[in-house]
């Protein structure tokens, strides 16, 4: 089998479809370039076959994935032929390399793991973390009475407080580098470490997935002229993703955070998409407002597989 190791970002590889569906921008090349050209380190391996992509990088003996855990909420190798290629380049892998693929949804796992164990590597699969995923019937109301009764009521109760304090939520979609800026700087006003997160270079990183990648910023007002929360996510046809958000700290007693939520699941359904996906996180809020786990695999090899 023909294969090819390179570092060409325009390689037509990235036009392939996912192994894993419904994974949103995270295999993509526009995001994984903006990535790489902000926080990348160590040397990019695009592993490349007639019909098949592996993103990789590599970091003294560790070869991991392209775009680090923290960051990218799935991974996923693109293309029919993953499974032959990673066999083929796996199995002339000098001695001492270690492999530590993560983020991994089952159908990518599962093609991955049959390649290496093909080439005779012995991968160790585990699950390491959970998306939140919220499947939507098309209308926020028939939603609304999917939930528990206590939920229903709970959800409900929030956005009349919200309206009795601030006025009638609404969402406003924001673009360019102001908005970006200004999502930043609501995001630094948390405490912890939500607030020390959101530093020069996390900002560049999401100007660029704005400017780049596609990322929406959604802005949750009531009457006033004033933000209260804010919302950094993906669309594409069938979902949004809701990569990170924030909150004024001054609005708090409005619940502005879970307002902001119920309003985005209310816009994607209207949107007629079909799913609302929480990404990474097991916050119980999630999973109180509908959400199922999708389980998230890490495959180790090489050497330090068994003790990672």
């Amino acid at each position: 089998m023909s294969i090819d190791l390179h570092s060409d970002w325009g390689t037509g590889g990235f036009d392939r479809a996912p192994v894993a569906t419904a994974v949103g921008p995270f295999a993509g090349r526009a995001m994984l370039k903006t990535w790489w050209d902000v926080r990348g380190d160590g040397d990019i391996l695009l592993l490349e076959g007639p019909d098949a992509l592996l993103p990789m990088v590599q970091s003294r003996n560790t070869i991991s994935l392209l775009g680090e855990a923290d960051l990218f909420d799935y991974h996923s190798p693109l293309g029919e032929g993953v499974g032959k290629l990673v066999a083929t380049w796996a199995a002339a892998l000098p001695a001492g390399i270690n492999l530590d693929f993560d983020s991994l949804p089952a159908e990518a796992a599962d093609v991955l793991m049959a390649g290496l164990t093909e080439a005779g590597l012995a991968p160790v699969a585990a699950v390491h973390q959970s998306a939140a995923v919220l499947d939507l019937p098309g209308d926020f109301e028939i939603y609304l009475a999917s939930l528990d009764k206590k939920q229903r009521h709970e959800t409900r109760r929030k956005g009349r407080r919200f309206s009795e304090m601030l006025g009638a939520p609404r969402l406003v979609r924001e673009h360019g580098p102001a908005a970006v800026s200004r999502f930043a700087a609501m995001h630094r006003l948390a405490t912890g470490d939500k607030g020390t997160f959101m530093d020069p270079t996390m900002e560049a990183l999401f100007g660029g997935l704005h400017a780049e990648a596609g990322a929406v910023i959604d802005f949750l007002y009531g009457d006033g002229d004033e933000s209260v929360a804010a919302a950094f996510g993906f669309e594409d046809a069938s979902a949004y993703y809701l990569y990170n958000s924030a909150y004024a700290p001054a609005a708090s007693a409005a619940s502005p955070g879970i307002v902001l939520v119920s309003e985005l699941i209310r816009q994607t359904a209207e949107a007629a998409r079909d799913r609302f996906d929480f990404l990474k996180g097991d916050e119980v809020y999630k999973y109180r407002l509908g959400a199922v786990a999708r389980p998230l695999w890490r495959i180790t090899a090489g050497p330090g597989a068994d003790s990672q």
